[in-house]
């Protein structure tokens, strides 16, 4: 049986699309709205610990938890946007998604203090969910290996926001703080919006009836227990998606969790660091997902499992660097290892998404994955606060390390019953 709350987030409607497919052009014209849009909610985040002092935090306390209130309302939001999306158009909610950021972003920029400041991060959480409005968009017209491929996609300017923004931001700087940035940045989704306008409406899905009850017990989404490994409709089993959930929320708790005090850090242990460096150091493990994203994928779509292991082990062994570097040199290396590890770890959870995708009305599919991403992200951001307020900055990354290691023993333990039946059978 499942928890309310899984009943709850879990997508319930069966799609067949009557004529699946995006121009290529398409593809790449909604992921660089994405990028455009996303340029000040990923990239001035990082700089909390700058803008808190002028609103009247000098310590920047507050930091960890701000980081997490656009996440913590647009955890709460993105199940219903996406249900909204395959209700009533997925292109009229992305747009919506995107004119929400513009208006969260001024009020932002704005704020003379902390409250308002807040308050604008909530509106940012509640009318953003650019990402999982995105990937409903594409979802409802493609499938399979196409999908897996723009999802991978997705994520790549996501990871090019996260590149350039850090470092926009750290070079304007001097000229205009990121507290003000947040209002100048605020014309991007607004020309992100005016560019998907232009777009079309993916094709109206048939939505299949439910089958009658033809075993004692069900799942929430129509799905057979855990045990079944295939299914009529063509849909992933139950399993495969609540260990899609599962290691969403991992993924996102270690690596997020070295955010939000991570420029502390780097000043902490290499003193005189500017903006600029530690800008490029925030950048360094998004740069390698541009760069090795694609290889990744042709090596790893068919044993994404494998892929995923490795990069939890990755991300483990480069956030445990974190704790003992000491030099420019070290940390470039650590950054390496952990980008190499997030390079892992986004491709095959992108395959896996595809996979679960099959059969699945996309907005309510990618507002769940959206929803258990970004109750890993509140979840990393409380754990930076308490151990960076407890332990100092180091805190963090090593509780990032030990999430990490847990997930690598739970992803390769299930294969190793397999392999003793296997081996007593011979």
């Amino acid at each position: 049986m499942k928890t309310a709350t899984a009943a709850r987030v879990e997508p319930n409607a069966v799609e067949t699309k009557d004529s699946p497919g995006l121009a290529r052009r398409q593809v790449f014209a909604v992921a660089g709205c994405y990028f455009v849009a996303s340029f000040a909610a990923l990239g001035l985040p990082p700089y909390l610990t700058e803008i808190l002092p002028e609103l009247g935090d000098g310590a920047a306390r507050w930091a960890g938890l701000l980081y997490i209130v656009p996440t913590i309302f647009g955890a709460i939001g993105a199940p219903l946007w996406g249900r909204l999306a395959d209700r009533f158009g997925r292109k009229r909610l992305l747009l919506r998604a995107q004119l929400g950021l513009a208006a969260a972003f001024l009020l932002a920029g704005w704020a003379d203090s902390i409250a308002t400041f807040a308050a604008a991060l909530v509106l940012q959480g509640v009318l953003g969910g650019t990402f999982a409005a995105s990937n409903g968009y594409l979802g409802a017209a493609l499938e399979g290996h196409a999908l897996s491929r723009a999802l991978t996609l997705m994520q790549g300017s996501a990871r090019a926001a996260l590149v350039c923004a850090p470092i926009v931001v750290g070079s304007l700087t001097p000229w205009l703080s990121p507290h003000r940035q947040y209002a100048l940045l605020a014309v991007l989704p607004l020309a992100a919006a005016v560019m998907l306008a232009a777009l079309p409406e993916p094709p109206r899905s048939r939505t299949a009836a439910p089958q009658a009850a033809a075993a004692p017990e069900v799942e929430a989404d129509g799905t057979p227990p855990v045990e079944a490994t295939a299914e009529p409709s063509g849909r992933a089993p139950a399993a495969s998606l609540r260990a899609l959930y599962a290691i969403e929320f991992a993924f996102v708790f270690a690596t997020v969790i070295s955010f939000p005090y991570l420029i502390s850090l780097i000043k902490e242990r290499i003193p005189g660091t500017g903006p600029m460096v530690s800008g490029v150091l925030f950048a360094l493990p998004h740069m390698c997902y541009l760069i090795a994203a694609i290889p990744v994928h042709s090596l790893f779509r068919g044993r994404p499992r494998a892929g995923i292991a490795l990069g939890f082990g990755c991300i483990a062994l480069g956030l445990a660097g974190h704790g003992i570097a000491h030099s420019l040199t070290a940390f470039v290396a650590v950054r390496l290892v952990l980008g190499a590890g997030l390079t892992l770890g986004l491709v095959c959870m992108s395959v896996l998404a595809a996979d679960c995708a099959k059969g699945r009305a996309p907005g309510g599919l990618f507002g769940s994955i959206e929803f258990f991403s970004k109750a890993g992200a509140v979840a990393a951001g409380v754990a930076a606060a308490v151990g960076n307020d407890w332990f100092g900055p180091t805190a963090p990354v090593l509780t990032g390390t030990a999430i990490a290691l847990v997930t690598v023993v739970a992803t390769t333990l299930p294969r190793l019953p397999r392999t003793l039946r296997t081996r007593r059978s011979l």
